[in-house]
């Protein structure tokens, strides 16, 4: 089927504000599976589960030899009696001997944005500098909270006093998330100087403008108690003091050929949240920060070790947001056995829980991948295709349950849809009571009026008798030309199944004479009477057929025996016949005998009675009294009541033809249909 048909047929069994709806909540179920970190809510989502995987997935490694970071800590502060500004004496000295020491490079993320007594001493070791030495530099654009205007006059001044060939102001500055954590590297705006680690170490065109993740480094535990830090932190008061031949030589091995990073590690000073601390500590329960001195570190680890995680296409993306849409969509029309369902379930669960950590391990820049949003878009998808195919479903069975009740009565109908295992998908044998009718002379006005004019009577003859048949209880087996079958006892069974089906036996019956008397407007040739038979006995019931096609139907003796009752009853001269055991199951007290008659094709007697409602129930009484008398062999009471109803019912023809045929037949005999 075409695509453009597939597609119109669709929007035909949906509607069109469904459909549309739906287009429109998978629409924004692609967005939400792609761009999740910009959303609200599912931003904060996806950031917690970017951290997650992070610190889960982070290196664990020994401690870095090329990186060393001397600090001023809390207990340096507590000694020089000097918190803000840093004492520069102190940082003075230190690099005097750093300087000696041969570091590789050396990177001072402290910025002199004021003056202190002792910034002479600090900026005639700035220019002495032999080793290449970075100065941080923050300006008030990128800045606006913390730089001032004042603030970067002075620190622009004082850069450009102690600037030489290897005294250079770098860039300092981070970027972090609308939750304060530091995540990604930060964009580097051309009128600040090169970021620190870029300054500090070659670093190629490539990556030279680098903003994916920052690899955060987990150190390796030593033992049970204890692990060794990623980098080493020794603190400035160490190189700041006089220090003798063996001393120097002692502290020259911690700095020789390294990166020094030289900064503050004090508790409240230049703190960031990272990755790796944004959860509380599982020991203490309080969350732990990070110096930006050590998150410095970090990048200057992973620009060494040329750890550059690869960014997720745009295109991939957008792929993979449609895909996990589809996925979720395609899941909810799942119909297979449980352990399947659970399967395809617990298997997509594993999918999108492990395979952004998957990506993350080999080295892919997770910070914009939607793992959250694409969780969402699953949902997303799976509730509108779902959701649609409800809709669908609830309208197809409202469509089958209305087909059924065309066969079925619309309250069997209902319980069928409900438990679809009352209706057998095979053959079993049920007591059931069957009706056949014929409508005399439809031949004959099919041939003598248009094609449109015979299908025209014939829907509305067949849905007056069907409205009869279903009206009952029954159910319709099928439809061979102007001849009904149908059936009391399946696919479901009740007490008054008797009662009802010979109810409907008249009925149809009457239902064929108003028809007639409605057509005798119209200018087509007359028609004659709807005949109808009525039997009960055991048949196969159930849906028989081939692959492609099946049909619900009963087949049996039974059947047959009331398509022979049927077409008695032109012999008989009657509307309907009824068989003697449908007869006795019927509950009606308006049967009258017909005499016992020999079917065609049958080898077996069948005792016949016919409703006639029309008579009194004396004259009933005296019809079955003629019938009995007849079988019984009494002759004389046979003649009286015979002579009597001759004369009663001169121009009844089935009660006269009744009289004559058993006339013809002895007691006990039965009339031979030919």
């Amino acid at each position: 089927m075409p695509l453009r048909k597939q597609l119109r047929r669709l929007a035909t069994q949906l509607g069109p504000w469904r459909m549309v709806a739906t287009l429109l909540f998978l629409t924004v179920a692609v967005f939400v599976a792609r761009s999740s970190w910009d959303l609200p809510l599912a931003g904060d989502a996806e950031r917690a589960l970017y951290d997650s995987r992070a610190s889960m997935m982070a290196p664990h490694v020994d401690q870095d030899p090329r990186i060393v970071m001397i600090t001023y800590n809390d207990q340096t502060l507590f000694n020089t009696g000097i918190r803000s500004p840093l004492d520069r004496t102190l940082l003075a000295n230190a690099l005097a001997n750093i300087d000696r020491m041969g570091a590789k490079s050396i990177g001072i993320d402290i910025v002199f944005d004021s003056p202190r007594p002792d910034d002479d001493v600090l900026k005639t070791q700035l220019k002495a500098m032999k080793t290449p030495t970075w100065l941080a530099y923050a300006d008030q654009a990128t800045n606006q909270n913390t730089i001032y205007f004042e603030q970067q006059k002075y620190l622009e001044a004082y850069q450009a006093e102690v600037r030489t060939a290897k005294t250079r102001p770098t860039s300092v500055r981070f970027e972090v998330d609308e939750d304060n954590v530091a995540r990604k590297w930060p964009s580097r705006p051309k009128h600040l100087p090169p970021l620190m680690s870029n300054a500090m170490a070659p670093v190629d065109k490539a990556h030279a403008d680098y903003q994916g993740n920052i690899r955060y480094l987990v150190p390796l535990r030593a033992d049970k108690n204890q692990e060794v830090e990623v980098f080493n932190n020794l603190p400035i008061d160490i190189f700041g003091m006089p220090m003798d031949d063996e001393t120097f030589a002692a502290f020259a091995d911690s700095v020789r050929g390294r990166y020094v990073l030289i900064g503050a590690d004090v508790i409240d000073t230049d703190q960031f949240i990272t990755p790796l601390t944004r959860l509380p500590d599982l020991q203490s329960g309080e969350r732990e920060t990070m110096p930006g001195l050590e998150v410095h570190a970090h990048m200057l680890a992973q620009q060494l070790d040329g750890a550059w995680s690869k960014p997720v296409p745009d295109w991939a993306l957008w792929s993979l947001a449609l895909l996990v849409v589809i996925a979720g969509g395609l899941t909810s029309l799942i119909d297979l056995k449980a352990r399947w369902v659970v399967v395809i379930f617990v298997g997509q669960l594993v999918f999108f829980l492990a395979y952004p950590f998957w990506l993350q391990r080999i080295g892919v820049d997770t910070t914009d991948l939607p793992a959250f949003g694409q969780a969402l878009g699953w949902i997303f998808g799976y509730a509108a295709v779902g959701t649609a195919a409800r809709t669908i479903g609830s309208r197809q069975r409202a469509f089958a349950q209305s087909a059924l009740g065309k066969y079925l009565p619309a309250d069997v109908a209902a319980q069928i849809m409900r438990d679809p295992d009352q209706l057998s998908l095979h053959g079993e044998r049920r007591n059931i009571f069957c009706v056949f009718t014929d409508l005399e002379g439809f031949t004959k006005l099919s041939h003598a009026t248009t094609p449109e004019t015979v299908a025209r009577l014939l829907n509305e003859y067949l849905d007056r008798l069907s409205d009869v048949v279903l009206g009952h209880g029954g159910t319709i087996d099928k439809f061979v030309g102007d001849a009904v079958v149908a059936f009391w006892g399946a696919p479901l069974s009740r007490p008054d199944d008797g009662p009802q089906a010979a109810a409907a036996a008249l009925a149809m019956y009457e239902a064929g004479e108003k028809f007639r008397i409605d057509l005798a407007a119209e200018d087509v040739p007359p028609l004659g009477m709807t005949r109808v038979g009525l039997h009960v006995g055991d048949a196969i019931v159930g849906n028989f057929g081939g692959e492609g096609r099946i049909q619900y139907t009963a087949l049996g003796d039974s059947m047959n025996t009331a398509s022979r009752l049927e077409a008695a009853n032109k012999s008989l001269k009657t509307g309907v016949l009824i068989s003697a055991e449908a007869a006795a199951r019927a509950g009606r007290d308006d049967l009258v005998p017909m005499g016992r008659v020999t079917l065609r094709g049958r080898a077996q007697p069948v005792d016949t009675f016919t409703p006639r409602p029309d008579l009194s129930p004396e004259q009933r009484a005296r019809i079955a009294d003629m019938v009995k008398a007849h079988a019984l062999g009494d002759k004389n009471l046979y003649v009286t009541c015979a002579t009597a109803l001759g004369a009663e019912f001169s121009h009844d023809t089935s009660i006269l033809f009744l009289i004559e045929r058993l006339n013809e037949t002895e007691s006990g005999e039965s009339y031979v249909l030919s």
